[in-house]
């Protein structure tokens, strides 16, 4: 079952397509935002509500390798849905449209057949549609999961000031966009790993060390926040020396 919005009769048509392509900041990237409340935390929440959710979780995580993907393509596909499907649908309806678009996209399922199946269940007879466009990347890894052992010299050490690059790149990365611009500190260097700005497009690993860096909450978000100190974990080119 998907909740898209052309089910409750919303259209998007007018906010033209916001999904592909676009070098700006996604719904997606919605931690450290103002003005949507604070996390109401269940103790005896569920994982699964329904049974549906279930169904939605598997054939998420089943998506990725039908479609000769990966994590990192999974989370671009959520990020290019449109940002009001991606309110509207929830947590799993979002893996569940996520999971066609990678199908879509990689030659699996055809355009639209999704849409054309939900019709002829509720007992609308429409065409179904059969030919596929697009295919599965090819692209080599080097190893299995995403950590790696690269000869590079690390760039910054323990203590070091940093600075968070205040990227706009197109495509997938995973700079949160709350501390771009934002100064911390090396708490902690990790294991190299592949770069998910690379793999999400499958055109190399570029396998970067990693870096666990501390932000000051009041830095973030200014005097009035909570007091705390906030660990994140970067890829070195995410970061600038701060002078």
């Amino acid at each position: 079952m998907r909740f898209g919005l052309s089910y409750v009769g919303i259209s998007t048509s007018c906010l033209g397509d916001l999904t592909r392509g676009e070098s700006v900041d996604g719904i997606h990237d919605m931690g450290g935002q103002h003005g949507w409340g604070s996390v109401a935390i269940d103790p005896d929440e569920k994982v699964f509500a329904s049974d549906w959710e279930a169904r939605a979780f598997a054939m998420g995580a089943m998506s990725a390798g039908l479609s000769g993907t990966n994590l990192d393509a999974f989370r671009h596909a959520l990020e290019r849905l449109h940002p009001l499907e991606y309110l509207a649908d929830g947590y799993y309806g979002r893996w569940l449209a996520c999971a066609e678009l990678l199908l879509v996209d990689h030659g699996v399922l055809p355009a639209g057949a999704v849409d054309a199946r939900a019709q002829n269940l509720l007992g609308n007879e429409v065409s179904e549609p059969t030919e596929t466009s697009g295919e599965k990347p090819q692209y080599e890894r080097n190893g299995s999961g995403s950590i790696r052992s690269i000869e590079d010299p690390h760039g910054f050490a323990v203590g070091d000031r940093v600075l968070a690059r205040n990227m706009h790149r197109e495509g997938h990365h995973r700079m949160p966009a709350y501390i771009r611009g934002h100064t911390g500190t090396v708490v902690a260097l990790r294991p190299a790993a592949v770069l998910p700005d690379s793999t999400a497009h499958f055109t190399a690993e570029d396998a970067q060390h990693v870096y666990t860096v501390a932000f000051s909450s009041t830095d973030l978000w200014g005097s009035t926040a909570e007091p705390y100190t906030l660990n994140i974990d970067l890829f070195e080119s995410y970061m600038e020396p701060t002078s």
